[in-house]
């Protein structure tokens, strides 16, 4: 098989892992593999590729909305058309919702089947209505429609939802030993309104005048930097609460958390949640759409509350800091329950999908 995945960058974050863990294994298999994206030859590549898989880098990153994005987009298609014009693929992958629908123009015609993969909740997610109007209409011409919970099948367009195939993220368990000696709640993930830090470090405000031994750290870069920051001053809480960015090796937050919580608004799969789970890590979720609940099972694998409800986040927080038994009780079993999705199984899946497309 001859496969090529189109995806926008080769940064840190879960498409980008996911497309490196797929690729790595599908290359195993003796499968000729070629991701293609749209950052430059130059840029780092945060998680690395299996030796074997071609890349091609277009160096046509993003511009924005307007006109100059529009621009880039037309650019995008054309680009990418005569690389899969030029190449033979059995198959084209593309992963997130405006690359998938980029590679869906610029493979029309072409006669090759592509999947695409929604990886994001967009439901929740602000798009110009031309992009949403162009979704639904090319989505059509998608072979298959990869989504990661049952949940997420309603974000589709209604036409699209019978090509649907369930294939979470794959993750690897990495039991956390020694656990730090700093208690310490820790989330991850781009500082965007998406993620819900401000939610978190307004929970964190109340707790922490009875958890005098706990801090916050939250992992991550993003366009919110500063209005968290601001927020963290007001709050009073730069003593307790650090925000030291993007982890430069992969995963090493994980020897850094007592606790992890994830606060987001809205999710396609969280990946930080599934790593933590899987290394064997007390967590508190949000339940938010889509995937923490396919993960979390409230108090036998995690501690799962209402979406957006500070109240309920805050005492969550609290009350698991205060038990130590009920920590361990939930890591084990969520460590246990995260091998179905472990990378030979997901791969295996992925591997089957391509081969009946």
């Amino acid at each position: 098989m001859r496969v090529a995945f189109v995806l926008a960058a080769l940064q840190a974050g879960g498409a980008e892992r996911v497309v490196a863990e797929v690729s790595a294994g599908m290359a195993a298999r003796g499968w000729t593999v070629e991701i293609i994206t749209f950052d430059r030859p130059d840029d780092p590549i945060y998680h690395p590729l299996a030796p074997g898989i071609t890349c091609t880098r277009l160096s046509l990153p993003g511009r924005g909305g307007g006109i100059r994005g529009i621009i880039q987009s037309a650019r995008r298609v054309l680009a990418l058309r005569r690389v899969l014009r030029d190449r033979q693929f059995d198959t084209v992958v593309a992963f997130l919702t405006k690359i998938n629908v980029i590679a869906l123009a610029a493979g029309w015609g072409l006669g090759r089947p592509t999947i695409v993969s929604e990886r994001n909740n967009p439901l929740r997610q602000k798009a110009n209505p031309l992009w949403n109007r162009l979704t639904s209409l090319l989505y059509a011409g998608a072979a298959r429609i990869v989504i990661m919970s049952e949940r997420s099948r309603q974000a589709l367009p209604r036409a699209s939802r019978r090509r649907a195939a369930i294939i979470p993220n794959p993750v690897t368990s990495r039991v956390v030993e020694p656990r730090p000696k700093t208690k310490t709640f820790v989330a991850v993930g781009r500082l965007t309104q998406q993620k819900g830090f401000d939610i978190l470090l307004n929970a964190f405000a109340r707790i922490s005048p009875s958890l005098p031994d706990w801090r916050l750290t939250i992992f991550g870069d993003g366009p919110d930097r500063h209005a968290l920051e601001r927020q963290l001053a007001l709050l009073g809480l730069q003593d307790r609460v650090s925000m030291p960015g993007a982890t430069v090796v992969p995963g090493s937050w994980l020897d850094q958390t007592s606790i992890f919580v994830l606060p987001s608004r809205y999710e396609g799969w969280p990946n930080a949640l599934a790593e933590a789970l899987a290394a064997g890590l007390p967590a508190v979720a949000f339940d938010c759409d889509f995937g923490a609940a396919e993960m979390v099972k409230n108090d036998r694998t995690g501690v799962l509350v209402a979406a957006e409800d500070l109240d309920a986040l805050a005492a969550a927080m609290h009350s698991l800091a205060l038990d130590p038994p009920r920590q361990r009780r939930l890591a084990d079993a969520a460590s246990q329950q995260m091998l179905r999705y472990s990378p030979e199984q997901i791969v295996s899946q992925w591997c089957r999908l391509v081969e009946n497309t």
